[in-house]
């Protein structure tokens, strides 16, 4: 997901694609330690999609 389109979400959509992103990680990890991932960089892009959401949010905090 691009930054402007993460710039346009509200407070409340970027706290539901965290969780919902937490949870897909925690999904692919499950599913490696089993199996191992055709691609096992879908967990480092997850991660990366995690903080890009939570930075957004803690900048949006900071300049209230």
């Amino acid at each position: 997901m691009r930054i402007s389109e993460i710039k346009e979400l509200t407070d409340k959509e970027l706290i539901e694609r965290i969780d919902a992103e937490r949870e897909h990680l925690l999904r692919l990890k499950m599913n490696h330690a089993i199996t191992p991932l055709d691609n096992p960089l879908q967990i480092k892009e997850v991660r990366r999609t995690i903080a890009r959401f939570a930075t957004e949010l803690r900048q949006r905090e900071l300049n209230k």
